[in-house]
């Protein structure tokens, strides 16, 4: 069972994409923040992480550059979510493979997931 780390800091989003996730027979593992992503990373070695871009404490941008200067996680696929447009995202953020704008359809999430397990862009 493949395992996805959702960093969010709305309970409501993270909340529907485990479900979505969890009804595909995916583990989830979820953190409100990037610190507490970066704790979590150590404890449930997801295969997959989805990270929103704007969060309190340690937001998206450096939460990913945490993970791709950390050589365990490096390579690990990451998709960055935003309610932002990817053009603006990509001023801070660029170390991401896939890109979800908010608000976005379960097929999406399940399309973005499934490409990126099926096929790593980091090797």
């Amino acid at each position: 069972m493949q395992t996805v780390l959702v960093v969010d800091d709305e309970f409501g989003v993270a909340e529907v994409v485990q479900s979505i996730l969890e009804d595909e027979g995916y583990r989830v593992a979820t953190a409100i923040n990037g610190k507490q992503a970066l704790a979590r990373l150590n404890e449930v070695t997801p295969d997959l992480i989805m990270l929103d871009y704007m969060m309190p404490i340690m937001d998206g941008t450096q939460t990913l550059t945490a993970i791709r200067n950390n050589a365990t996680f490096a390579k690990l696929p990451i998709i960055m979510m935003s309610s932002l447009e990817e053009v603006s995202v990509r001023e801070t953020a660029t170390d991401y493979d896939l890109f979800l704008r908010k608000p976005f359809r379960a097929m999406a999430v399940l399309k973005a997931v499934q490409q990126l397990l099926e096929h790593p862009p980091r090797k």
